[in-house]
């Protein structure tokens, strides 16, 4: 019963899609496992329908950063008030250079009446793609299927995914993976955050403390002296030879977006 990824998913051959909570001997076929995904790998192209027409994902990408977040299903609670939210924030994310996708594992029919509540109960509109991924095979590709928690399954007990936030850069490499289980709704300006963080970092030799928001001070790089970091940074803090902070006004490249 193995299912084979067609031939426009570049991938390896796919899992049986099944829940193995409902097996009486765990059961995985796997012809072949697909590379891990880490921090720095190159996100998997793959071609997939959405809600905007296909696509083709590195096209899709082109020079921009993307967030690529799956959803366990349609119609569900907590799916509806994050994607809600990701519509609100948009204008966010496009100031920054930011496209989102969404993924759920429904047809395009079942996205297109979802999108209709979405817009209602989040008083937004919804206007970036959802892919729709009815058999997984996205789902397998960025490892995002759910096989621990028993509830979390299709009327055939198939695997729904988790919560999974994947942030891409213009280069196609994903810089920053957050997964969440199907109980847990995310935090959109966790994402939000992270996209300024990385962005600030890319432009200057700086990185970013715990709790850090858009404004406040950063930390300068480790590969640069403090004879340098103070030429450059005349607000400087030397707080311990490792750890040297310098306010956000005094970075030259500080801008939204990249």
């Amino acid at each position: 019963m193995s299912r084979v990824a067609p031939p426009h998913i570049r991938t390896l051959d796919l899992p049986v899609l099944v829940n193995p909570h409902t097996l009486s001997q765990p059961k995985i076929i796997m012809a072949a496992e697909a590379p891990r995904l880490r921090l720095g790998s190159v996100a998997p192209d793959f071609q997939a329908d959405t809600t905007k027409g296909p696509i083709s994902f590195h096209e899709f990408i082109g020079d921009k950063w993307v967030i690529l977040f799956s959803h366990p299903a349609d119609y569900t609670p907590v799916c509806t008030t994050e994607l809600g939210e990701m519509a609100r924030l948009e204008p966010e994310f496009s100031k920054r250079g930011v496209k989102l996708i969404g993924l759920s594992a429904n047809g395009l029919e079942s996205h297109e009446g979802w999108i209709k509540d979405i817009n209602e109960v989040g008083n937004t509109s919804l206007n970036f793609p959802i892919i729709a991924d009815a058999q997984r095979q996205v789902a397998h590709l960025y490892d995002m299927v759910d096989y621990q928690d028993p509830t979390n399954v299709d009327e055939k007990n198939i695997a729904f995914t988790i919560r999974s936030v994947f942030i891409i850069d213009p280069k196609k490499t994903i810089r920053v993976i957050l997964q969440y289980p199907a109980s847990t709704g995310r935090n959109s300006a966790e994402i939000l955050r992270c996209v300024d963080s990385l962005q600030l970092g890319d432009k200057n030799k700086i990185t970013t403390p715990i709790n850090w928001q858009r404004g406040d001070d950063v930390i300068v790089h480790p590969s640069v002296s403090t004879e340098d970091a103070k030429s450059q940074y005349p607000n400087l803090k030397v707080i311990r030879p490792y750890l040297r902070m310098t306010e956000f006004d005094s970075l030259a490249n500080k801008e939204v977006g990249f």
